[in-house]
């Protein structure tokens, strides 16, 4: 059952001038304790409350946070109360239309598609070679390693590899073959 904890003895003013006295309010909630506060109208007017301010684990952590709160945060959450933020519905998401990722580019006839020839660029210097390779995605290494024969590793294995680890594998394969032309 909800209590009030703490009352505070200065009065709370909104922005258009109406003064509130403040209480701030606790109630267990599944073994720990919530606390909000309540703004009381001084004249005219209904009660109106805030949000959960806090969650603590018992009501004596409560009642001590209330010992805390300034004027400054009083009167910001009389301002969040009277004025709370509007916060967009969600829009609901259809589920996925696949289980699992497509499988990897191949291209008709069974041969891997590679975006670019590593012993070409290389000749251009390995520098440029790392560049253009770290801008590439995972499954285009993984392609290139395939279709020029740079690892004996099963490609599965390499797709669940780092790009990185991808990289040095092209890098270490163009640099122990010889130059093609």
């Amino acid at each position: 059952m909800a209590e009030v904890l703490l009352e505070y003895p200065q009065a709370v003013f909104s922005d258009d001038g109406k003064s509130y006295t403040a209480r701030v309010c606790g109630a267990e909630m599944g073994g720990t304790w919530q606390g909000w506060i309540e703004f009381v109208p001084l004249g005219d007017g209904e009660p109106v409350r805030s949000a959960r301010e806090t969650t603590q684990p018992n009501r004596q952590d409560t009642l001590y946070w209330a010992t805390g709160l300034t004027p400054v945060y009083l009167q910001g959450a009389l301002r969040r109360t009277l004025r709370p933020v509007a916060r967009p519905i969600a829009a609901r998401v259809d589920p996925p239309h696949f289980d699992e990722p497509a499988e990897p580019f191949v291209v008709a006839g069974g041969t891997t598609e590679a975006v670019l020839d590593p012993f070409s660029v290389y000749q251009k210097g390995e520098a440029l070679l790392r560049r253009q390779l770290s801008a590439l995605a995972g499954w285009h290494l993984v392609n290139i390693i395939r279709k020029y024969d740079l690892s004996n590793v099963d490609p599965a294995v390499l797709g669940g590899r780092a790009p990185a680890e991808l990289v040095e594998t092209i890098i270490s394969g163009v640099r122990s073959q010889p130059a093609r032309g």
